[in-house]
């Protein structure tokens, strides 16, 4: 029996060590979200175009996302785009100039601003654009969405 337990707990560690968190964003349009994969569901809210959402199950033409409030709802998954935002939980984080504490402040910017997300997160550091163009590395702890 102790010998199950302990495989069990052994592939269950295995199967998450190789989890990757699926970040997609609200499209083109603003888009309803329910809280059943169908259009007879419940609406819950809008969600705003660009806004960055976690896919957590797929369910046919139908995904489960979470947003940054830990919210759970239902959209259709022709309305995500791939193109990959990140909004900012920290009041007056600072874009900065390189991937450094020390390096000069590009911007600084305001709790729920969505920006988009460059490249892939590094050393607790991403590379995001703001909708004016400005570029600059913020850290990951102040942003939602990677």
């Amino acid at each position: 029996m102790f010998s199950r337990i302990l495989a069990g707990a052994a592939l269950l560690c295995a199967s998450s060590a190789g989890f990757a968190f699926d970040f997609k964003s609200i499209g083109a349009s603003p888009v309803v979200l329910y809280d059943a994969p169908s259009q007879k569901g419940g609406k819950l809210y809008i969600a705003p175009r660009g806004m960055p959402v976690e896919v957590v199950l797929a369910y046919g033409d139908w995904v489960k996302v979470r947003d940054a409030s830990g919210d759970v709802a239902w959209t259709e998954a022709r309305l995500l785009s791939p193109k990959r935002m990140v909004v900012v939980r920290s009041a007056s984080a600072r874009v900065r100039a390189a991937a450094d504490d020390t390096a000069a402040a590009v911007m600084v910017v305001d709790k729920s601003v969505l920006l988009e997300l460059v490249d892939a997160p590094a050393a607790g550091w991403a590379k995001v654009r703001h909708r004016d163009g400005s570029t600059g590395f913020i850290r990951v702890a102040d942003v939602w969405g990677v």
